[in-house]
């Protein structure tokens, strides 16, 4: 069997950039994220209430589609709890204003064209309809739950996020395949007692290379105790 404690690693940064959104900058871009050319999509095959979905290394993103270059979907922002103007809030999300609103837990459902939701990245339709076979919804009622919905909402990085809103929009229920796959693996890395031994060395690890003190004493002594008990 695998050392479990480099996949929880893994699995948990995964975790953390699938939920965040977190989009990586171009060269040159400032800071900023720049989205893709007008017309970089040929939206001609997308039909309304569309579940559209975007690939990525590391997480999914998704989105419903409204018709006319439109596509409603979930993403973290701080910018709502501080304005209400529109305009502002509607402008490309940043990366700071995308991590400062998973901290907070504070979202908005929006409407961005395709080119800003998908990002340049490849976009499957309709893909977890397979998933879901009887209880796929008229594609208009999908579409009006989503535009009933646009505006700002909590977040949660495991129980309402991106994949939430479109499984409600669709399917008639707010399901994350995403959290799940987490939280089994989670279970998984309890279960297994090699994990109480690594998180020992990474506590001693900790005091060896910090020093002696509560805050590297008492996780030292507490985490391997908590996976101890739970496994």
């Amino acid at each position: 069997m695998k050392n479990p404690v480099p996949q929880a690693a893994s699995l948990l940064l995964e975790k953390l950039m699938l939920l965040v959104n977190v989009r990586p900058l171009p060269a040159g871009s400032g800071g900023e994220p720049l989205p893709a050319a007008p017309g970089y999509y040929d939206t001609s095959c997308f039909k309304r209430g569309d579940l559209l979905e975007v690939p990525r290394t590391l997480f999914i993103h998704f989105g419903i589609y409204l018709g006319e270059n439109r596509v409603a979907h979930l993403m973290p922002d701080i910018l709502p709890a501080f304005t209400g103007d529109r305009r502002q809030i509607q402008q490309v999300v940043t990366n700071k204003r995308l991590i400062l609103g998973v901290i907070t837990k504070t979202a908005s459902i929006r409407v961005d064209t395709v080119e800003d939701f998908a990002y340049g990245g490849s976009i499957l339709v309709n893909h977890m309809d397979r998933l879901f076979e009887d209880q796929v919804l008229s594609s208009e009622e999908a579409a009006r739950r989503a535009e009933k919905l646009v505006g700002a909402t909590a977040y949660s990085l495991l129980w309402n996020n991106c994949e939430h809103f479109v499984t409600y929009c669709r399917y008639g229920a707010p399901v994350s395949f995403q959290t799940d796959k987490f939280c089994e693996t989670v279970k998984m890395i309890i279960r297994d007692q090699r994990s109480v031994l690594a998180s020992v060395l990474v506590g001693l690890a900790s005091i060896v290379c910090l020093g002696l003190a509560p805050s590297t004493t008492l996780p030292t002594i507490f985490i391997p105790f908590f996976l101890w008990m739970a496994g």
